[in-house]
């Protein structure tokens, strides 16, 4: 069985020295804890040491992408370049190991034309499999029309968008993260919860905002079994006999026709058998979220194999649905 991992990550040197100097509005607190230690050194390789993890793991593919918060927080007269350049790094590890790498572009969102332009870039010239967008822009939510020549690329190009978290914005952070134990706040913002919200809230914002309605090719993955929002889809549906919203479909179909699920290398079988009931196998995909979470001694493959799925749901799960989103692209 293969298995495709989506969410892997990786830096630059040169996009860790732009986070290190943005100004703190701008700046996304993991960035540092990021660089640290044998942590920052598994993401900046992109070579044998990675492998070896991924073999350790029981990965087949990793689907590289530049970590959170990308370039989306930079000026864009700083994000642009750096977005090229770390393409070109993506486009040449994948280049020297084509059977292990495929590449998710990094964007300049707070150029929308640019980051429109380099996503064609990407997915024409450099093969890549779509992009990684860390939720919104500065203050801009995902559904922002700033947004949208990025969405109209996608969806024409039929890329997919794997849309992932990054920290809320300060005064939410302060409003309801502050006040504990510095590391605890810290934490409990982001992976413990807050990170989560944010970017589940990003992908409920497109649905009621229209995006997918205006761009009906564009295919949205998140991670994290759904970021939250998916476990609470009864609930969401009835804003629509609460709000005249102006949507082409119910909110569930958008869930099981647009969206995809990775569980971010978060190894629950009870997640999995919701995530299963509540939108289906067919939009399952696995993702690892190396090097953050702890897969090694064959982990990541064993969850999939002992899954209680069938085995063609395994290997659906593992790559073949990955493959058939991104077939036009190969």
């Amino acid at each position: 069985m293969k298995i495709t991992a989506l969410e892997e990550h990786l830096m630059t040197p040169a996009i860790v020295e732009a986070w290190k100097t943005a100004p703190d509005e701008a700046r996304d607190q993991y960035a540092t804890f990021n660089s640290r230690g044998v942590l920052g050194e598994r993401l900046l390789d992109v070579g044998l040491r990675r492998i070896s993890d991924m073999d350790d793991q029981g990965i087949d593919v990793q689907v590289l992408s530049v970590t959170t918060p990308g370039v989306q927080n930079l000026s864009a007269k700083e994000a642009v370049p750096l977005a090229r350049e770390a393409n070109d790094a993506i486009a040449a590890a994948v280049r020297a190991h084509p059977d292990r790498f495929e590449g998710f572009a990094t964007l300049p969102t707070p150029d929308p034309e640019a980051a429109a332009a380099e996503l064609r870039r990407a997915v024409t010239e450099l093969g890549f499999m779509g992009a990684m967008v860390h939720g919104r822009t500065g203050s801009k939510n995902a559904d922002d029309a700033i947004h949208e020549p990025v969405w109209r690329a996608a969806s024409e190009l039929r890329a997919p968008i794997y849309l992932h978290p990054q920290m809320p914005v300060i005064p939410v952070r302060d409003a309801y993260y502050a006040d504990l134990d510095p590391f605890a706040s810290f934490a409990l913002g982001g992976p413990g919860i807050g990170w989560h919200y944010e970017a589940g809230i990003q992908a409920i914002r497109m649905i009621l905002g229209g995006v997918f309605d205006r761009n009906p090719g564009l295919q949205v993955v998140l991670g994290h079994w759904g970021e939250v929002v998916l476990f609470y889809t009864e609930r969401i549906e009835k804003l629509q006999d609460w709000a005249n919203l102006g949507l082409k479909k119910p909110i569930l179909e958008y869930f099981k026709e647009n969206l995809s699920f990775t569980g971010s290398g978060d190894l629950s079988d009870r997640y999995l058998a919701w995530t299963k009931d509540v939108v289906g196998t067919d939009r399952i995909l696995y993702a690892t979220d190396y090097p953050f979470i702890d897969t090694d001694k064959g982990r990541a493959r064993a969850f999939l194999e002992s899954a209680d799925l069938t085995e063609a749901e395994k290997s659906a799960v593992g790559a073949r649905n990955w493959e058939r989103l991104t077939a036009h692209l190969r």
